[in-house]
């Protein structure tokens, strides 16, 4: 990760930009996943991504309504570890045959990542409204975790040879 000095906006409006720029980026994503899960005939993973889609598109709409922003901002850089915004699942990450509880783990690990994200920055900043308002999405992504976790214990955990395919791919050229 890059260091902390680095991570605090100056200012209440520049969080929020970061914050809205995440939410979209992890809803395009997603939606992103779901369209390649049903290309696969992976429908219930393709499901569980669209409602990720729109659970993170919700969050946005809700950070534009807050701010009082009558069209979206323009992406704001993330000051983040990779090339990813804290929240946003790696297309490497995803496998064609995954199950419900893969793409729950995926997606919990993206809200850890911007629950360490936000903390980051409610230490690192100098403006008491930054702060408060980095520790308030903390807390809104820590709800988050909690959500998918639950939503991880009404799924069967796959079983050990979940990705054996017994019609694999074959490429001819």
């Amino acid at each position: 990760m890059k260091p902390a000095s680095t991570l605090a906006p100056a200012s209440l409006d520049a969080l929020m930009r970061q914050a809205y720029t995440m939410e979209v980026e992890a809803g395009q994503r997603y939606a992103d996943l779901a369209d390649a899960m049903q290309t696969h005939n992976n429908r219930e993973v393709a499901d569980l991504f669209r409602r990720m889609a729109v659970i993170e598109s919700r969050h946005a709409s809700q950070i534009l309504a807050q701010m009082g922003w009558a069209e979206p901002p323009a992406p704001q850089p993330i000051d983040w570890e990779g090339f990813e915004a804290p929240e946003t699942v790696a297309v490497d990450d995803v496998h064609y045959l995954m199950r419900p509880w893969h793409a729950l783990a995926l997606a919990l690990a993206g809200e850890q990542r911007a629950v360490r994200f936000f903390a980051a920055i409610a230490e690192t900043a100098g403006d008491p409204a930054v702060r408060a308002a980095a520790l308030e999405l903390r807390d809104e992504e820590l709800g988050h975790v909690t959500l998918i976790e639950e939503w991880m214990q009404k799924v069967p955990r796959p079983e050990q040879d979940w990705d054996d395919d017994p019609d694999p791919p074959r490429y001819t050229d």
